[in-house]
């Protein structure tokens, strides 16, 4: 008599090691679990040319569960179908089959197109789509096109611009700016005294800077003039006594030289094109000096030498 040693139900995969464990009820060592406890799935695993039961809490992919009085058992689904409810409605196809209302066909129905991915019946894409997963929402649109919401679009929509880079309308940003600062002190530049008009500057800042295509920033800087009270240079006689002697030898050069004369009278041109508020000081200043100059020229006629004799 030859004996056959028979496996332990502890070396099949998810079968316990006696009826006190896992969801058997009743066991044997050689069978697996007989029956299970209320609530539990039998389930018959082929190992080689034999079964074994196991119990479990819900079906494997492939089967589906169905509860008795007697006993809770798992079915298998359909050969066309990967998962299912029951035995007339699968929930995930095989391969080569595409679901459309429970149903694993070869064919989808007219107006659906096969979805390889999903394994399912969808409708078919607008042309404007490269894909979707249905009639009216695209997954990626056509080279060209902008996808914003499910649609695809030439010209993307009011608030929105393009990015290139996702090919996706995406909302615009437009700039924002902070609040005003107080005016700087009126200063002029290149002195600190000796002068009576200046300018003065505020500034803001930039809160959030825009997209591409959203509403650009405004000024955020400006100058306007102003005036103060003249406040003399230390050594300002000094100064004025150099400048003359600089003039009387500039007036000497002149007659020698009439071409440099001339010249030099561009420059003071040029320079009072660059400085028109030092222009308008020196044509003040060049006021008051000819006022002075008349009234020191015209000396007081007495009463007696206006008399006509």
């Amino acid at each position: 008599m030859v004996l056959t040693s028979t496996p332990k139900v502890a070396e099949i995969s998810g079968v316990s090691s006696g009826c006190q464990q896992g969801g058997c009820l009743t066991c044997s060592d050689y069978n697996g679990c007989l029956s299970c406890r209320p609530r539990f799935f039998m389930h018959l695993e082929r190992i080689g040319m034999k079964q074994i039961g196991v119990c479990m809490t819900s079906c494997p992919p492939g089967f589906y569960g169905t509860r008795s009085p007697e006993r809770n058992t798992c079915t298998k689904c359909r050969l066309e179908c990967d998962s299912c409810f029951n035995k007339n409605f699968c929930t995930r196809c095989r391969a080569g089959f595409y679901l459309h209302l429970g149903k694993c066909q070869e064919n989808c129905p007219e107006g659906l197109v096969r979805s390889d991915t999903q394994r399912e019946c969808i409708q078919r894409c607008p042309a404007e789509c490269e894909s979707c997963v249905s009639g009216d929402t695209c997954t990626q649109c056509r080279p060209g096109l902008y996808q914003l919401s499910g649609r695809c679009h030439h010209v993307c929509p009011e608030d929105y611009e393009p990015n290139d880079k996702l090919m996706e309308c995406t909302p615009q940003v437009h700039c924002e700016v902070g609040e005003w600062s107080e005016w700087s002190p009126c200063s002029r530049p290149g002195r600190t005294c000796g002068f009576k008009r200046g300018q003065e500057t505020r500034t803001r800042q930039v809160l959030q800077y825009p997209s591409p295509f959203g509403k650009p920033c405004p000024e955020i800087s400006e100058i306007r003039e102003c005036l103060v009270k003249r406040r003399k240079c230390p050594g300002g006689r000094r100064q004025t006594n150099e400048q003359r002697e600089r003039r009387n030898r500039n007036n000497r050069k002149d007659k020698e030289n009439p071409e440099g004369r001339r010249e030099r009278k561009r420059d003071r041109e040029r320079e009072r094109e660059r400085h028109p508020v030092d222009r308008e000081d020196s044509d003040n200043r060049n006021k008051t000096e000819h006022r002075h100059r008349r009234g020191h020229d015209t000396a007081p006629v007495s009463p007696e030498e206006g008399l006509v004799q």
